[in-house]
């Protein structure tokens, strides 16, 4: 199955695609820039979306929907958020359809006489119809916080697209958070960052920077936006999520007010946070390798397979379901495999190449050995492991790959940490060892503009946990505070 796939050393783009397509996660449609999400991808976004949806009802939220369909005339009425999408909007003009012709010359046209008053755009993002929505909602400070979430897709007409990482539809969560104040609003800001960080290292196993945005790659609308970045393999950066402070600007534009606890009108404080299916294109690059896909335990859809070999037998099934009840009683997600058309070899490269973390191989040589055969997809590594105490071995072996993956990870991303004190060590980096460049920038977008262009590279995020250090920016000579993180980005 792996001469299929292209390796990532010859072109890591078509490596990525050959991934997409061998592991059976997405297809293309005939819907220029969507996607078909398969089963076992979107089982994988299934078991991202359950793990986030806790998370957040741990800390407060509750989910709601919101229409896809938004009236033109909400979204002009913040400028700096209009500005942000509107390149990107796809708009309904009519309602209807009609028929003309006769036999082989019929077809379907757009009726103009159901033309819409108004146009609408399908939603690209939610604060505007959301803030119109709580203008009815809150009244008085009794009402706040108001903390919800909806998971929904989204369409933005992306001109490049690429499976999971970049499509005209994608699937996500929208978190849209109203509070009494500031210093609330941006509790909630960071608690969601948090949340975010979490997420990606202790289920994805996807070490990340937690930092905050210039102002010019913030979100349309937003007065600070804060961010996780990770690190691919080949040495470019990925937003992860997002989560925005929005100030009182969306509710100033949609008349949002709360009679405070002193009896005067006061604006809503806002946020919004979101992450989507780009998750999934984020989990590939991070993991898998020139077999096939690579996934941590905790989001994998099956995380053990049980084979018998050469094939299923009354015997071998009958300690396979044993071993499979074990494994259900300790939480493994487990299958067993009573295919009897394909040979072992073919199934073993299968579940290799779809990701599945632990194999067990279980013949009648096994049996009399009283042993099983258990290979593990992160290192191929093969281990004979009595059949006494083999579900708790299992349980805990899932646990060591998913450690193993975020180690091997988080090495790789701090291996590709560099800093850079000059122009020429700055384009070194990006051009050969490739990964962040950590350097000075004088804080201004005309510089960081101009980086852009010369290099293709963007500030990733200021880090929050990192020291102020004083210095020259490496382009224009000029004082800087503090360092930043540059790459060329997804």
């Amino acid at each position: 199955m792996a001469e299929k796939i292209t390796p990532r050393a010859e072109n890591y783009s078509e490596w990525y695609l050959d991934i997409v397509k061998q592991a059976r996660l997405a297809d293309n449609s005939p819907v220029r820039g969507c996607m078909v999400i398969k089963p076992h991808g979107f089982a994988i976004w299934e078991n991202m979306r359950d793990t986030l949806d806790k998370m957040f009802k741990d800390t407060g939220h509750v989910n709601a929907y919101f229409p896809l369909f938004i009236p033109k005339s909400f979204l002009s009425k913040e400028a700096k958020h209009v500005d942000g999408f509107a390149q990107e909007c796809a708009v309904v003009t009519h309602y209807r359809l009609k028929t003309v012709g006769e036999g082989d010359d019929r077809q379907v046209v757009v009726d103009p006489e159901a033309k819409l008053e108004e146009e609408l755009i399908v939603r690209p993002t939610s604060e505007t119809i959301i803030w119109n929505t709580y203008r009815d909602w809150i009244q008085s400070y009794r009402d706040l916080p108001l903390l919800i979430n909806q998971w929904a897709n989204v369409v933005r007409w992306e001109m490049r697209t690429r499976p999971f990482l970049r499509t005209a539809e994608f699937l996500w969560q929208e978190g849209h958070t109203a509070h009494a104040s500031a210093e609330e609003a941006m509790v909630e800001t960071r608690l969601i960052l948090d949340v975010y960080a979490k997420f990606a290292e202790e289920f994805m196993a996807m070490p990340v920077i937690k930092g905050r945005k210039t102002e010019n790659e913030r979100f349309a609308g937003a007065d600070e936006t804060f961010c996780i970045e990770a690190l691919m393999q080949d040495g470019k950066a990925l937003q992860a999520g997002t989560s925005h402070f929005l100030g009182q600007n969306f509710a100033k534009a949609f008349d949002v007010l709360f009679l405070n606890k002193e009896n005067q009108q006061e604006y809503v404080w806002a946020t919004s946070w979101g992450v989507s299916t780009r998750l999934v294109g984020g989990l590939i690059m991070t993991h898998s390798d020139d077999n096939g896909l690579v996934l941590p335990p905790r989001l994998a859809p099956i995380q053990v397979v049980i084979v018998p070999i050469p094939k299923p037998m009354p015997e071998l099934t009958e300690v396979a379901e044993k071993i499979a009840a074990s494994l259900r009683a300790l939480g493994v997600r487990v299958k067993i495999d009573n295919d009897d058309q394909n040979r072992p070899g073919f199934k073993f490269a299968e579940y290799e190449l779809i990701g599945v973390p632990v194999r067990l191989g279980l013949g009648a040589r096994d049996l009399a050995n009283q042993q099983v055969e258990v290979a593990r997809r992160d290192t191929k590594e093969k281990t004979n492991v009595p059949l006494d105490g083999i579900a708790q071995y299992v349980a805990d072996l899932l646990e060591e790959i998913q450690q193993n993956l975020f180690n091997r990870a988080k090495q790789h991303r701090d291996e590709h940490i560099t800093k850079a004190d000059n122009w020429d060590e700055f384009v070194d980096i990006l051009e050969n060892k490739t990964g962040f460049a950590y350097a000075h920038w004088d804080g201004t977008t005309e510089t960081e503009l101009a980086i852009k262009e010369k290099t293709k590279a963007t500030i990733r995020c200021i880090p929050l946990d990192d020291d102020i250090e004083a210095g020259q920016c490496i382009l224009t000579g000029k004082p800087s505070e503090r360092r930043v993180l540059f790459a060329k980005a997804y």
